[in-house]
């Protein structure tokens, strides 16, 4: 075993993910505490331009060819598989996210290693380097020592800044050898469909005020545009009321939707699911509105209250409106 941490980088349309930063600030800590060195393994084509923003990392393992312009499962899996093998690295860090924990499950079932996944922090007990994982929806914290000698770990937002792992120096780039058969793979990528067009750009916003199913109905969106408009903010929203039509899907905020950078996040009736909070890790100040004062959206928010959010928001947005 080499011993090392690496961070399998995760880019799409030649733009390195906010996840790949995190992944490089939560490695950094597992690196130093191992004394060891800290590697990012980039697959794509070209790779020069990306590697040049992984400064965070010691050294940078390009794997590069025309298949792998853009994400493709089967050739990703068949690559990152290869390097991983023959390098056999200590720990492995994959985003939690779409791409990141299709590539995790793959690797560790086709090299049969451990997989501890969802987590947000890392620390040293000994010596050993610990994991702090969330589960359960986010209501509960799992912790543990990263399995040996070698395993593979999935990286939630939010226990590190991404701003943590930007660092404007350009590492030194080291080409991997091709997997074999990288020609012959069955997945082809057809196009990019971009997202409808029309609507707010919710991840440009300073102000956001976002509601969950604890809103109750539909009709009392009301209540959120209403404050919304007084703060000079827009509405957002969490999966569920996406899910029910009361927002559209340019409005989702979370693993599968938009990640946002507020300067104010305001959640209402949010109670705080880590594909959720996997969006809205980087807002400056985060308020939540929630009636279950054991919610999870507690756990990560600057400010919060338990009283009922349909008699909370008019006296809020009539304030706001007074002279």
């Amino acid at each position: 075993m080499s011993g090392e941490v690496w961070v399998v980088v995760e880019a799409l349309r030649s733009d390195v993910s906010e996840i790949s930063y995190t992944m490089l600030a939560a490695g950094r800590v597992l690196a130093t505490g191992l004394k060891s060195r800290l590697s990012a393994l980039l697959i794509g084509h070209p790779l020069e331009k990306l590697a040049g923003t992984l400064g965070a990392a010691d050294l940078v393992l390009g794997i590069e060819h025309p298949t792998l312009a853009e994400f493709n499962p089967e050739a990703y899996l068949r690559a990152a598989t290869a390097a991983i093998e023959a390098h056999a690295p200590r720990v492995v860090l994959f985003g939690h996210t779409a791409i990141g924990t299709d590539l995790a499950s793959g690797v560790a079932h086709r090299l049969h290693l451990p997989v501890v996944t969802s987590c947000r922090s890392f620390r040293f007990d000994g010596g050993e380097p610990q994991f702090s994982s969330l589960t359960c929806g986010g209501k509960i914290t799992a912790t543990g020592a990263l399995p040996a000698p070698s395993c593979v770990v999935t990286v939630m937002p939010g226990g590190y800044k991404a701003d943590e792992g930007r660092v404007s120096q350009a590492p030194p780039l080291e080409i991997l050898p091709l997997p074999a058969g990288l020609e012959t793979v069955r997945t082809s990528f057809n196009e990019f469909i971009e997202p409808p067009a029309g609507d707010v750009d919710i991840a440009k916003q300073e102000i956001l005020v976002s509601v969950g199913r604890g809103i109750q109905n539909k009709d009392n969106i009301a209540l959120v545009e209403a404050l919304a408009k007084s703060l000079g903010g827009v509405v957002c929203g969490s999966r569920p009321v996406i899910d029910q039509g009361w927002l559209p899907i340019t409005r989702l905020v979370g693993k599968s939707g938009k990640q946002v950078k507020p300067k104010l996040y305001l959640a209402v009736g949010i109670s705080g699911a880590p594909e959720h909070l996997e969006g809205v890790s980087e807002a400056d100040t985060m308020i939540a509105v929630n009636t279950d004062g054991k919610a999870p959206i507690f756990d990560v928010a600057h400010f919060g209250t338990t009283c009922n959010a349909l008699e909370l928001l008019p006296i809020l947005t009539e304030k706001l409106r007074s002279p």
